[in-house]
């Protein structure tokens, strides 16, 4: 499909959202379409950008991440401060969950070569790994989130966000200090000589930090993305017969179980997920993005990256977000589990370029 016919059906499906469904939901759309468009169109790529800190110590994917991290905590926090009412921050709770789960995320998103984000825009861009790995990453997300009252039994703490403690200004001053002290560390990791400035991937960090700003003004809350994988697949296995929403403890909860009985137009986090779906197909069409290397992969490697997949979806919904939901919205709203969550996920970062490289990924 050319772009003119498929910005037909994307303008389609925005009048069929605003009118059926609510204006809110057809503005979130194209945001979710600018989010895609972005991430397919300059490949800002959060588990990329990692892998090549770690790999060839180049710092440049890392020190986009970081911008994009200062300047939606710059423009978010005091937004949460000046509406609490309307306007909440992406609060996980310090847990053995978040430990583990930060940790394996971390692994597998190397090996399933995307994170929730990439995952959505590379399937969009017709990837086909990425293609198979996102139902998996749905049924791991329902699966962590039906057994998440488990895990938290371990040992949880209640959630802190610096916003309420500490205040908009100085909650803004900690998250610049302590993002400036992951750049200090990125660029020591790399080496003096090493180039750290990327044109288009600074242009992406800051369209994204708008489009994440857009996000909590319209929804009233931080984006996501993992939530929505869960709720598809919830849906799914409490149409069939196989799930009763109303036994388990996190779909049971007034709120879950209100989204679950409604459309899934009507969820926030689903309709961007579907947007970012969009903006990747618009940036694809026309072209042959499918990658070479996934057309070649073997029978194992399949194996593996489908593994990883249901990892990445199960690991998210243990660690409370994944690179948008835990790092990008939780740093930028002022959580603490997202300090919790990056330093985690680096080191499973470190085990999975490993396990990337033995099974012969490129």
């Amino acid at each position: 499909m050319t772009r003119i016919p498929f910005a037909a059906v994307m303008a389609a499906f925005f009048i069929g959202l605003a009118w059926f469904v609510s204006t809110r939901q057809a503005v979130l759309f194209l945001v979710g379409i600018g989010m895609g468009g972005v991430l397919a169109g300059a490949r800002f790529g959060f588990t990329t950008g990692w892998r090549r800190l770690i790999e060839q110590r180049d710092p440049r994917g890392v020190m986009a991440q970081l911008l994009l991290l200062g300047i939606a905590a710059a423009v978010s926090m005091p937004l949460l401060a000046a509406f609490p009412g309307d306007l909440g921050a992406a609060l996980g709770p310090p847990s053995f969950s978040l430990l583990i789960g930060a940790f394996v995320f971390g692994a597998a998103m190397q090996i399933a070569d995307g994170c929730g984000s990439g995952t959505l825009y590379k399937a969009g861009l017709g990837i086909p790994l990425n293609m198979a790995i996102l139902p998996m990453f749905a049924l791991g997300s329902f699966m962590g989130s039906a057994q998440l009252e488990q895990w938290l039994s371990l040992g949880a703490l209640k959630p802190v966000g610096l916003v309420t403690q500490f205040g908009p200004w100085e909650a803004l001053g900690l998250t610049l200090l302590g993002l400036a002290v992951l750049g200090w560390a990125a660029l020591r990791w790399s080496g003096k000589s090493a180039p750290w400035f990327d044109r288009r991937l600074f242009i992406g960090a800051v369209l994204l930090a708008v489009l994440a700003v857009l996000n909590l003004l319209i929804a009233g809350q931080p984006w996501g993305v993992v939530y929505g994988f869960g709720l598809w697949f919830a849906k799914i296995a409490t149409a069939t017969g196989v799930f009763d929403p109303a036994a388990n403890s996190f779909w049971s909860q007034p709120v879950n179980l209100t989204t679950l009985s409604q459309s899934v137009f009507m969820d926030v986090t689903s309709i961007t997920n579907i947007g970012i779906l969009a903006g990747a197909l618009w940036i694809a069409a026309g072209k042959r993005t499918a990658s070479a290397a996934s057309a070649s992969l073997t029978a194992k490697q399949w194996a593996v990256g489908i593994a990883a997949g249901f990892l990445l979806g199960y690991s998210s919904r243990l660690a409370f977000g994944c690179n948008i939901g835990a790092m990008v919205s939780g740093i930028s709203t002022g959580s603490i589990h997202g300090w919790i969550w990056v330093p985690l996920a680096f080191c499973g970062s470190l085990i999975g370029v490993r396990v990337r490289r033995h099974f012969g990924f490129h």
